[in-house]
Parts: structure tokens; sequence; C-alpha cells
């Protein structure tokens, strides 16, 4: 198999996914930043990892803005957040029509793991946008479920990343 992982990781659980997967598949793993699309042209199997930020995954456009050149590769994706996996419709319905064209999806396969959120660990920026989101959602006259869910999620902090999730995505790409 020639098969890539890159990510691009921000506090560490992306990068964690991103070793965890090449161990497993004895790849190539390329931090985003040092590698550019013309170097992913050489693999059959490009893995993407990104950090979750407001729906989007980070990064993930070095693959999106080039699926033309990337036909035929097999594609997998992945994203590290907080939101509870049980909240699959909600990461069906915001992530990944946020990130992916229904035609990109016919490509590219799509996974989502559990990172971190060390409180302390934030940038000025990401703490303020927490406090700030939570403040919104708490003035909520009538919050929705997902709305009371962001609330608990402004408060969660630890390292929930769990080396077992990438089975899934480990058996996708040996297939």
């Amino acid at each position: 198999m020639n098969a890539v992982v890159v990510y691009r990781s921000k506090y560490g659980s992306t990068k964690a996914y991103a070793e965890w997967i090449s161990e497993e598949l004895g790849c190539d793993i390329f931090e985003y930043k040092e590698i550019k699309i013309d170097d992913l042209l050489k693999y059959d199997t490009i893995i993407y990892g990104g950090g979750l930020y407001a729906e989007v995954i980070n990064g993930v456009y070095l693959l999106t803005k080039n699926m033309d050149k990337l036909k035929g590769k097999k594609i997998a994706v992945y994203s590290t957040g907080i939101t509870p996996l049980e909240y699959r419709e909600y990461y069906d319905k915001l992530v990944i029509q946020k990130n992916f064209t229904p035609e990109m999806l016919e490509q590219i396969k799509v996974f989502n793991f559990m990172g971190k959120m060390i409180l302390e660990e934030l940038s000025l920026p990401h703490r303020t946008a927490i406090k700030a989101l939570k403040a919104l959602m708490k003035n909520k006259e009538n919050p929705t479920e997902m709305e009371k869910l962001l609330i608990t999620l402004c408060d969660a902090s630890g390292d929930f990343t769990d080396r077992t999730a990438i089975k899934e995505l480990i058996d996708y790409v040996k297939m």
C-alpha cells in the first residue's frame, strides 16, 4: 500500500491520531505545512486529519480545492473535536455539508474522532470565542438540545483521544 497521512494540529490530538494511523499502516506522515498537493500525487491513498473549528475541518481545503488532481485516489478524512460521537446527526448535517460537496463524498470517506480541550492550553482567541459562545447560548430563551450541549461543551476540559477509535478508518484504508 502506498499511503500517506497528512495532518494539521493545533493542540495535539489530531497529531496523535495521525501518528497512530501511520504506525498502524506503516506509511508516511507529514504535517500540513510540510507538503504540497503535487507531493501527494505519488500516493494511492491519502489520509487527512484536521481539528474541527466552527464545523470546518482545519486545512481540509488542501484536498477539496484540488479534487480534480486527486481523481482515482482513495481518500479518508478525519476530524477531531469534542462533540460526543452520539451526535452523529449534527456532525453529518453541519460538518460534512459545510466541508464537502456530494460529488466529493463519492471519493472521500469521513471519520470523526474525539479530541482534547484543555481550557488552560487554549489560545486567547479560542478561550474568548468559547466564552462568547457560552454567553450567547445561555441567553437564549428556549435553547435547543444542541445549544444546551454547546453550553456543556464550553466547560469540558480533558483529553478524550482514543487510539482504538482509528480501527474503522484503518479497515477502510486496507479494503
